[in-house]
Parts: C-alpha cells; sequence; structure tokens
C-alpha cells in the first residue's frame, strides 16, 4: 500500500517501524510518499481514488469521509499541541478583522480553528506551512498560523503569540484538540482496516520503544535541525490518542467535523 503522509517528526517517528518492516504488518507492505498537509487534504478530496492509505487534517474528514475510513490508531490530538496565531508587531484580537494572516491550507485544522475563534478574520493567504513564521517575520504577512516545528520557534524569530487556537478550542470544547487523521481507502474492508490500524499502533508502540532507531529517519525529513526541538514535537504529537482515538478522542472529532462518528469509520 502507498502510505501518504507529511515529512514531520511526529509522521516519520509514527511509521518508521511499519515502513521498514520492524514489526509484524501481517503481509502489507507499506510505501511513504510524502507531501505537505495541504497537498494531502486536496489528494483526499480532489483524487480519492487514486489514494490508499492517508494523513489528512480533521477539517478535511467531512469532504473525505465518503471515500475514506478513519482508523483508530495514528491520529494527532492531545491537549496543549494546537496550532499558534503569531505576528511580529503587537495585535490585539479586535484587529484580526483588518490583518492578512497566512494559513497552512484551507482544509487544515489549524484555519479551522483560526474560523471559530476569530469569524471575523477573512483576509488569509495559503503558504506552505514552513514559510508562514518567515513571511511573518519579514512583513509580508501581517500574522500567520503556525503548525508543526513552527510553534516551537517562532520565539526565535522575534514574533509575538497573539492566540494559542488549541487553547481556546479546549476552553470552548473541554475536549483535545483533533488536529489530523489517518484514513483508509473504502475500497478495502472494514476488516483491512482494522488490520492497517493494528499495524499503525505496533509501528508506534516500537517507535516508543525504540526511539533511537527512527532517528536517523526523521532527522532526514524533518524541517527542523535541532534534535531538540524534534524530540518536543514527538512528544506533543505522538500519545495515547495515537495509538486509539478512545471515546474523548472520537466526541473531539464529533465536534470539530460535524459527523456522526460511525460514519467515518
Amino acid at each position: 500500500m502507498k502510505l501518504h503522509i507529511s515529512p514531520c517528526p511526529n509522521d516519520t517517528f509514527t511509521f518508521h517501524a511499519m515502513i521498514h518492516a520492524l514489526v509484524d504488518t501481517e503481509g502489507l507492505v507499506f510505501e511513504p510518499v510524502f507531501d505537505d498537509i495541504d497537498v494531502l487534504n486536496g489528494a483526499a478530496v480532489r483524487r480519492p481514488q487514486d489514494e490508499e492509505v492517508i494523513k489528512i487534517s480533521y477539517a478535511a474528514l467531512p469532504e473525505a469521509a465518503g471515500h475514506f475510513r478513519l482508523l483508530e490508531s495514528g491520529s494527532a490530538l492531545g491537549h496543549g499541541n494546537g496550532p499558534l496565531l503569531v505576528s511580529r508587531h503587537k495585535i490585539y484580537p479586535d484587529e484580526l478583522y483588518d490583518v492578512l494572516i497566512g494559513i497552512p491550507g484551507e482544509l487544515t485544522t489549524a484555519n479551522r480553528l483560526l474560523s471559530i475563534v476569530f469569524p471575523g478574520a477573512k483576509r488569509k493567504r495559503v503558504y506552505l506551512f514552513s514559510e508562514i513564521a518567515g513571511a511573518v517575520a519579514d512583513g509580508e504577512l501581517d500574522a500567520g498560523v503556525l503548525i508543526h516545528e513552527g510553534r516551537f520557534t517562532y520565539a526565535s524569530r522575534g514574533l509575538k503569540l497573539v492566540a494559542d487556537l488549541g487553547r481556546e478550542w479546549e476552553m470552548l470544547t473541554g475536549l483535545p484538540i483533533p488536529l489530523g487523521g489517518i484514513l483508509l481507502n473504502r475500497k478495502y474492508s472494514s476488516e483491512t482496516a482494522d488490520r492497517v490500524g493494528r499495524i499503525i499502533r505496533r509501528s508506534i508502540e516500537y517507535a516508543q520503544g525504540y526511539p533511537e532507531a527512527s532517528a536517523a529517519y526523521v532527522q532526514a525529513h524533518a524541517q527542523e535541525l535541532d534534535p531538540v526541538v524534534r524530540r518536543k514535537h514527538i512528544s506533543y504529537f505522538v500519545n495515547d490518542y495515537s495509538l486509539s482515538l478512545g471515546a474523548e478522542g472520537r466526541r473531539a472529532v464529533e465536534r470539530l467535523t460535524g459527523l456522526p462518528i460511525e460514519q467515518v469509520f
């Protein structure tokens, strides 16, 4: 199966063991294809027939659920790990309606949370996620929504926090932040979905038990060179919800997407 994921540390850490058959893959072979999350969202929505296993933003799930099943393992959810809205100069929330904001994609959870927290923030421009902080620092953008490694390094660029969008979500809902999930094409059976889900869980458990095994692989694909940032990234986004969504994770997905959870499995 082709495994379409991002090159970010949480994905390369999560899937390393199954890609390299370090765990029981139950006879399946996984070929990784790396793309930016905005590209992955677009692929799942616009050409679903070409995809097999794919990482998407949960905000894109309503448009993709007809063609894909959500897998129980492999998701990125959590507390205190949501996207951050930053700026170069102090911006107050009531001023956001008039500023240009960089987002990592229309269908990203980052953009969805921005719309929930600040519905009046309408001036947006899509950038590659890794270029948003630089565009804000250079004055090309007034503000930007940071995900992945950028949320850990923005202060070193002299940027200021306008709002922690994940914290706002948690205050509003009391639920973890549903960032991204792993989907399997519905041309495969529910039994195959369970099978792939088991393999992903084994891969995560192996990675957590032997973190040095994936270190070089994670480094080779990461945008951020600092190993401390990479480890922090992994610890924030690979957690118990990654092993299994569980009841709370499912409620979070339902709340963000508006979909009954039984429709997406």
